[in-house]
């Protein structure tokens, strides 16, 4: 009988083992062949591990530092941003422009260009510390990414409510701040719990542009420790800091996503 004959529910649950036991052949494979002594020696040396307490807490407090003043001015340009693009006349190219260049080079470019570049180009911005120019360049990358987030839910709040508060006599703006605003925040609260994320892990970025012994963030104090102690351990607990820090964030915008999705 060929695989023809063979019905397609049986023919994918027949792939499916078979991708299972290859995957399972391949982990048994190198789990023999492995020499566990040099990777517990070099990727989970405890000894390693324990010198960079109370250190990496510190680093760790830098990081969702770093990430909440990101996000909190971000999100202000973003509310700029996106109601610039709503409007008319040479505010909305300006907000067009502004966001499509943002997003379309990479975070790692546009710090360069903020921590490097700017610099040379007005002296009175050297004596700046790099890590606090990598912050700029980070509010900038956010607000593009996020005006983008918060104009769709601005066009998500049903036209109703702006005319109804028009009615009752309120100016544009007071029913842009009062009424349509907070209504727009709370249909994007998902994807943006989802932006600080992505935020978060980008602030591994000012890596490139240096950083003190009181100013580094994860990162950085993982590649100072892989260095200094000529062991990889220090990455593995940054790597375990970052997932304690994230995947909470990350159930949490599950369930607002899966809320959302019944509210609709």
């Amino acid at each position: 009988m060929s695989m023809r004959d063979i019905r397609p529910t049986v023919r994918r649950r027949i792939s499916r083992m078979s991708a299972y036991v290859a995957f399972l052949a391949i982990v048994v494979v190198m789990i023999f062949t492995a020499n566990w002594g040099i990777i517990r020696q070099n990727f989970f040396n405890l000894e390693v591990a324990q010198r960079m307490f109370p250190d990496v807490v510190r680093a760790a407090g830098k990081t969702i530092t770093y990430t909440a003043f990101s996000f909190g001015f971000g999100v202000v340009l973003a509310v700029v941003l996106a109601l610039m693009k709503m409007s008319k006349g040479p505010f909305k190219w300006f907000a067009v422009v502004f966001i499509e260049f943002f997003r379309g080079i990479p975070a790692l470019l546009t710090l360069m260009i903020i921590g490097f570049a700017v610099p040379m180009a007005f002296a009175s911005l050297k004596k700046v510390p790099g890590v606090y120019m990598g912050l700029v360049g980070l509010v900038l990358v956010t607000g593009a990414y996020t005006a983008e987030i918060i104009r769709a839910g601005i066009v998500a709040v049903p036209k109703g409510q702006t005319e109804a508060a028009r009615s009752l006599g309120m100016s544009h703006m007071r029913t842009m701040l009062t009424v349509v605003l907070p209504q727009a925040f709370r249909i994007v609260v998902p994807p943006l719990t989802n932006e600080i994320v992505m935020l978060l892990k980008d602030t591994s970025l000012l890596f490139v542009l240096g950083s003190t012994k009181l100013s580094r963030e994860l990162t950085t104090f993982g590649r100072d420790g892989l260095t200094s102690h000529a062991n990889a351990s220090p990455l593995i607990v940054v790597a375990v800091f970052y997932l304690i820090i994230t995947i909470p964030l990350t159930y949490v915008v599950g369930r607002m996503e899966k809320k959302m999705a019944v509210k609709q």
